[in-house]
């Protein structure tokens, strides 16, 4: 059975996200990153920067947004790459996505993840080292109560209409319709119907889908959880993500990318932009510390 981890929940101020006007570097990497070319790896002095970590969406960045295969040959880079973090100077990939925890689990064994990863959207951290499930502490029975009555009340008016409810999760609710305007079309009603009922649930969207998650719990607590298990520092930590809601990983890393899919307005705030879509884009990420993955 999972165990509940209790802890505290940290609150530190998080790193300023990159400087909108700085250039942004949008090539492949060729080689090994320079001062010239990647000049945010690297301190004033031209030595490069170590960093710890890199925080990873799934869907858009590992893995298509849609639910067409992974590209396990990639994935089992990265897994080699994770592999041979510890014994050499590179960072391991990590993962913080909406995803339930057992979808998340099961990518991070393929991936040979070694550090906790953050699931549905910082409702959970799993740590491989011990098998160990941590619920943010943040979240109480009244809140576990609240998003079982708002998910009652989506069973009874929405699924008729032919919405599909995300399996798996614990605190949060995930939407989908195979006609993605249809179902972007309900999120004025959600807003709505939870505003009235008092549920305190915030309503977002990726490309095909619609998240229903408590207001005080996303990503970036997530993160902040992850940051304090691991007594990392923000200065030392990458982030990879795809949507306006990976905002929360930039406003806690000190280096941020893209893929090629990735939003517009991200691209603009992130330091790098690759000229590769998804888990190829996220490859390009990791030869910044190995030409030859």
């Amino acid at each position: 059975m999972p165990q509940f981890s209790p802890g505290l929940l940290p609150s530190p101020d998080p790193l300023p996200s990159p400087d909108p006007q700085s250039p942004i570097s949008t090539q492949r990497s060729r080689g090994s990153p320079t001062p010239a070319t990647h000049p945010f790896l690297f301190d004033l002095a031209g030595a490069k920067l170590p960093f710890d970590a890199i925080i990873c969406d799934i869907d858009g960045c590992l893995g298509p947004e849609s639910h067409a295969p992974l590209d396990a040959p990639a994935l089992a880079r990265i897994a080699a790459s994770n592999a041979r973090a510890p014994r050499e100077s590179r960072p391991v990939l990590t993962l913080c996505s909406g995803r339930p925890q057992p979808y998340a689990e099961a990518l991070a064994r393929l991936l040979a993840i070694r550090v906790p990863i953050i699931c549905e959207m910082g409702v959970w951290l799993y740590d491989p080292r011990d098998n160990r499930f941590s619920i943010d502490p943040a979240i109480s029975p009244d809140h576990l109560a609240m998003v079982r009555f708002a998910q009652a009340w989506i069973e009874r008016e929405i699924v008729p209409l032919g919405v599909v409810i995300q399996p798996g999760k614990t605190a949060s609710i995930s939407l989908w319709h195979q006609d993605t305007p249809t179902l972007l079309a309900l999120k004025p009603i959600l807003v709505q119907r939870f505003a009235k009922e008092g549920w305190a649930l915030r309503v977002s969207n990726t490309v095909a889908w619609i998240n229903c998650d408590l207001a005080h719990v996303s990503k970036g607590t997530g993160i902040d959880r992850f940051v304090d298990m691991m007594g990392y520092s923000r200065s030392r930590l990458v982030g990879i993500g795809d949507t306006l809601g990976d905002l929360a990983i930039l406003e806690r890393v000190s280096v941020f990318a893209c893929p090629a899919n990735a939003d517009p307005d991200l691209k603009q705030r992130a330091n790098y932009a690759s000229m590769s879509k998804e888990v190829e884009g996220v490859l390009d990420v990791l030869s910044w510390w190995d030409t030859e993955i």
